[in-house]
């Protein structure tokens, strides 16, 4: 029942954090309390710059912070593998992907991990981009790593709303409803959102949510009331709707749309917390944002290693070969023997049929290069 309790409360402030990116910071907090992870960071890999972006952390060394973005970034031996194995929602830890054995001899560990007191981390994939991995990750101190199965459990419990909450996140801010009215906020918002009341009247609609209805293809007013043309869309939406006042979780309901086109509603209920303050004068129960699906190709790295049949362990070598140069620098970054990487790296050669390494340089760019790059690294801190 505590665990019930404190894992509602923590929800609430994720969904919070959607609408007010300044509580991030306190929701990363909450999270260590919850998993017992000593601190937090949602944070972004960007494929083709081989680089990193903090976007908000809790209890972190800015120092170290600085020198994972500017460094450390760049040869994590994690990344790959787990940008490979893992889809959105799946937790999972840094020593699923790597040994502790093999972990504590890289240059990772021995230069940034170990002088902080930490081991392994877990971590849940928020986004997965043809441009970028995504995830909220909470790193351990040496005496509680391992993670346990206990910490992966409440994290597989908040991984959804994590990333629904971003999701949100990353269009609409109400942080700022007080000096505005929330009308013109919403009409700065390019998607479709709606403010719903229990019953699924509309209360409020933005610029984008009536060009939507006036069209008629996803969905539709009658009597006051917001329909969905996807009758099983239609049906899980007020089916939420009649138990607003008890819900606690979002949702996302998939919708077909009537010309065959793709989209997904992200529910967020508005029910308490400053999610009810930035709309109380509304009466509004849910918050229904509604977009196109996206449909991202491959990953640069799953495609890759599709193309070549590459297991982790090689892309792992082929990406830290093109990151710092030849075997004797990749055995000491990856903190593999030397014999070891020469093995991985013939493997590469004969399933690539490169015969140089410049060569492997130029095949991952010509993977990379089309892709856009990712946003700056701002980050913010507390603790």
């Amino acid at each position: 029942m505590v665990e019930s309790d404190e894992l509602s409360r923590l929800i609430g402030h994720v969904y919070d954090a959607s609408l007010d990116p300044s509580l991030w910071v306190n929701v990363l907090e909450h999270t260590c309390g919850f998993i017992g992870g000593a601190t937090a960071s949602i944070i972004s890999h960007d494929v083709k710059r081989r680089n990193a972006s903090f976007h908000f952390t809790w209890n972190d060394n800015p120092e170290y912070t600085r020198t994972y973005l500017q460094h450390y970034a760049k040869i994590n031996p994690v990344i790959v593998p787990a940008t490979l194995n893992t889809q959105v929602d799946q937790v999972s830890t840094y020593l699923d992907f790597i040994s502790e054995e093999e972990y504590r001899q890289t240059k990772l560990y021995q230069e940034w991990t170990q002088p902080q007191g930490y081991l392994d981390a877990v971590q849940a994939t928020l986004d997965k981009s043809s441009t970028s991995y995504s995830a909220v990750a909470s790193i351990y101190s040496e005496k509680r790593s391992p993670v346990s199965a206990q910490a992966r459990h409440r994290m597989r419990l908040l991984a959804p709303h994590f990333r629904r909450a971003v999701t949100i996140g990353k269009v609409i801010d109400l942080h700022k409803v007080e000096s505005a009215s929330l009308a013109d906020t919403l009409d700065g918002i390019a998607a479709a959102l709606f403010l719903l009341d229990g019953a699924g009247r509309l209360m409020l609609t933005n610029a984008a949510a009536k060009t939507m209805v006036s069209e008629a293809s996803v969905v539709r007013s009658a009597g006051g009331k917001l329909m969905l043309t996807d009758a099983q869309a239609e049906h899980s939406l007020h089916d939420y709707l009649a138990n607003a006042t008890q819900q606690i979780n979002g949702l996302d309901i998939p919708i077909l749309a009537d010309a065959g086109e793709r989209l997904v509603a992200h529910i967020l209920p508005l029910t308490s917390g400053a999610r009810r303050k930035a709309v109380v004068a509304y009466s509004a129960v849910a918050a229904v944002f509604i977009r196109r699906a996206a449909m991202h190709g491959p990953h640069p790295f799953e495609a890759l290693s599709r193309a070549f049949s590459l297991t982790a362990g090689e892309m792992r070598v082929l990406m830290t070969i093109v990151e710092v140069g030849g075997v004797p620098e990749v055995s000491r970054v990856l903190g593999l023997s030397e014999l070891t990487v020469r093995t991985h790296l013939r493997n590469v050669f004969s399933k690539t049929g490169c015969s140089r390494q410049a060569d492997l340089v130029k095949l991952v760019a010509s993977y990379m290069s089309p892709l856009a790059t990712a946003g700056g690294t701002e980050t913010r801190h507390r603790g």
